[in-house]
């Protein structure tokens, strides 16, 4: 794999004070792998965890329900059976809102917050979350719900100590700006890559602020990685196209972190092998990139 010498910063302050690497870890695919796929080995969870704080990773993004189907994996347990007690300068970043039953995910009311926060205290064995996301809506925002009263409830969690710091996913800028005026906001994870760029503004929103955005399925999970410019790049720089589209999430702005998530091992190190894929400035504009985004 090449690279070049042009200079990049590949740390980031989520909330002005948590210090993290801009590649982290997305813990979805440690239980199983997607929404309905077969569980997973426990111990292969173990083993890719320990493997990124090996290499360097001090963000993990998870939440209490990424689980096996029948619940018996769990990511989770899994973060703290393979890492606690956890390292100094772990920062460990969780999502409330949805609840699931028999007819798929239900947004929770603000009055059983509480018990989702504390849910992932107890599961994660911590007795204060770094950042915990409010997630509204499944995959797409829905425009024009109001959050205030949820956003109000998890920013009283905050001044009880039990929230670090608070974030967004699945929202629009509106949605931004209501929580704004709550209590601030460290952080957005919404659905954005290389073949859907539909939040390419709230990401600029963000940066200005000094906002993280963070987003989920930063590789598209397979959609839109057979795009010929794509493939192109990659191999100018003798890396797989996966690798590619997370070194074009880094080249879009300071504030984008990427959190790609996978039950394998040797997947794990090549995504984080990502970060030393310096793109081009005829990289990015081969890829489209902007250059009001751009470093």
């Amino acid at each position: 794999m090449e690279t070049t010498q042009r200079a990049r910063s590949d740390d980031f302050r989520l909330g002005g004070d948590l210090g993290v690497r801009r590649i982290g870890f997305g813990a979805m695919r440690l239980a199983r792998d997607g929404w309905s796929g077969p569980a997973r080995d426990p111990e292969q969870g173990r083993a890719v965890l320990r493997r990124a704080v090996e290499l360097g990773v001090n963000h993990l993004d998870t939440a209490d329900f990424y689980r096996s189907g029948d619940g018996a994996v769990r990511a989770n347990a899994l973060i703290r059976e393979a890492l606690h007690p956890y390292p100094p300068g772990l920062v460990i970043a969780t999502k409330v809102g949805p609840v699931f039953g028999p007819k798929g995910p239900m947004p929770a009311p603000a009055a059983g917050l509480r018990a989702l926060v504390e849910a992932n205290l107890t599961s994660l064995g911590l007795d204060r979350l770094d950042l915990v996301y409010l997630r509204i809506g499944v995959m797409t925002p829905p425009h024009g719900e109001s959050l205030a009263a949820r956003f109000e409830a998890l920013a009283a969690l905050r001044e009880e100590g039990l929230i670090g710091h608070l974030g967004l996913s699945n929202v629009d800028a509106d949605h931004l700006a209501e929580a704004r005026a709550i209590a601030p906001v460290a952080a957005v994870q919404n659905l954005f890559h290389l073949a859907k760029q539909d939040d390419a503004a709230l990401l600029d929103l963000c940066a200005a602020s000094g906002i993280a955005f963070v987003p989920f399925g930063p590789i598209g999970s397979g959609d839109g990685l057979d795009d010929a410019r794509l493939a192109t790049v990659a191999a100018r720089h003798r890396a797989t196209v996966s690798q590619t589209a997370l070194a074009w999430l880094l080249a879009l702005s300071p504030a984008t972190l990427a959190i790609p998530g996978t039950g394998s091992v040797a997947h794990l190190e090549e995504n984080l092998a990502a970060s030393s894929i310096l793109l081009t400035p005829d990289d990015l504009a081969e890829l489209g990139l902007t250059t009001r985004r751009a470093r």
